[in-house]
């Protein structure tokens, strides 16, 4: 998910060079936004397409199916000679991402006991931050394998990517150890799976427009934040002097100061969730993460690289509320149409924050990021406030 987000501005520039074109600042900004934003349009359709198999065929092996797909790409990425071969390596990485969040979090619905369900969110969460870290691992590894002389930064971004290739041999397990549901296998048997359009149908249509709302403004602002925060770094007077692998090495640890934060947010949100439910946890979340942006990026000069550092930490903390859609989403749904609307309304959002994450870039100053993440922070307001709307799960009330 973040490997890419750890070398963008470097890669995307040697991509150009290697294609005869520009590498300007401008020119890789906006070539890395359209890569971005085609990752995120393939996470929200990967969320709809397999999230419909996950219904129509099982959470197992719909789950195996998705890993496979986003560790390929994502290998394949390494061997990109354009910035477009890489716009679509990471957009058919991203179908396999999606699928496999909708299919996950409708397998742990069905699957771990309900007064469970906050802390499961919770470590599922604390999971996809280790994952990060780990790429972060692998990020400071190649960086510093060149500082050695042992490889050229060139090649250490392209094979930052071969990293993502490790999850596929997850599958061999999950073949053995991971059944399907039975509340799966109880309900394929009884009914006939509803259809997409069923969404909108009169029993669920408010559900599907209000979670729908909530992602879409919450992870543009989101994505916003995690995208840009790296060009932010690498914009740093104390960084920008820096050589080509220690800014990389500071995005990495800018980017681990975030999932350590966000590590600390989930489990927050999870008592939040236990001890007031799971609505007014994602509101407190969600308005905590707009105050904590609003915070840090107020002023283009107000904190030092060190500062800077501690706010993304606190910023991290309020990305916990993520987590809370993993188990509050799916039982809003009936069990035929859970993977399908989880998925829909969670990945659809992603569509949004890819316009965002390109808005963002075009209508803020070259060079002043602060500005463009300080408005980004503004649309976690309406988020909270549609999220006061939203309803507890049927099973938590």
């Amino acid at each position: 998910m973040h490997i890419y987000t750890l070398v963008a501005t470097p890669f995307v520039a040697a991509l150009l060079l290697a294609g005869g074109g520009q590498a300007s600042k401008a020119d890789v900004d906006t070539k890395a936004s359209l890569i971005q934003a085609a990752f995120l349009v393939g996470w929200a359709l990967g969320g709809g397409l397999f999230g419909r198999m996950g219904d129509l065929f099982g959470r197992s092996r719909t789950l195996i199916l998705t890993i496979l797909f986003y560790a390929g790409f994502t290998g394949l990425s390494a061997f990109c000679t354009e910035w477009w071969h890489l716009l679509i390596c990471r957009f058919l990485s991203a179908l396999g991402i999606g699928g496999e969040w909708a299919v996950g979090a409708s397998l742990l619905a069905e699957t771990w006991p309900k007064s469970w369900r906050p802390w499961i969110a919770a470590t599922l969460q604390t999971a996809v931050n280790l994952g990060v870290l780990l790429a972060c691992a692998a990020g400071a590894t190649f960086s510093w394998v060149v500082n050695h002389g042992w490889m050229s930064e060139s090649a250490s971004h392209r094979a930052v990517f071969l990293v993502g290739i490790l999850p596929a041999l997850i599958t061999l397990w999950i073949r053995k150890a991971v059944p399907e549901t039975g509340e799966w296998k109880q309900a394929a048997g009884a009914t006939k799976p509803p259809a997409l359009k069923d969404l909108f149908g009169p029993d669920v249509i408010s559900t599907t427009w209000r979670a729908m709302l909530i992602c879409a403004v919450s992870l543009t602002a989101h994505w916003a934040f995690m995208f840009w925060q790296q060009s932010l770094i690498r914009a740093l007077p104390e960084v920008k002097s820096l050589s080509g692998p220690d800014q990389t090495h500071a995005v990495v640890v800018a980017l681990i100061w975030i999932m350590c934060g966000s590590i600390v947010g989930n489990y927050l949100a999870g008592g939040l969730a236990r001890k007031w439910g799971y609505r007014r946890a994602i509101v407190l979340m969600l308005s905590g993460y707009a105050l904590a942006m609003l915070a840090a990026f107020h002023s283009s000069t107000a904190w030092s690289h060190a500062q800077m550092l501690r706010w993304y930490g606190v910023i991290g903390v309020f990305q916990g509320v993520f987590g809370l859609f993993t188990m509050c989403l799916p039982p809003l749904f009936p069990t035929l149409m859970r993977t399908t609307g989880a998925g829909f309304c969670y990945n659809i959002g992603r569509i949004v924050a890819a316009i965002g994450t390109v808005v963002f870039k075009l209508y803020a100053p070259v060079g002043n990021y602060h500005q463009a993440l300080f408005w980004a922070g503004w649309l976690f307001v309406p988020a909270a406030a549609v999220a006061f709307l939203l309803p507890e799960p049927r099973d938590e009330n």
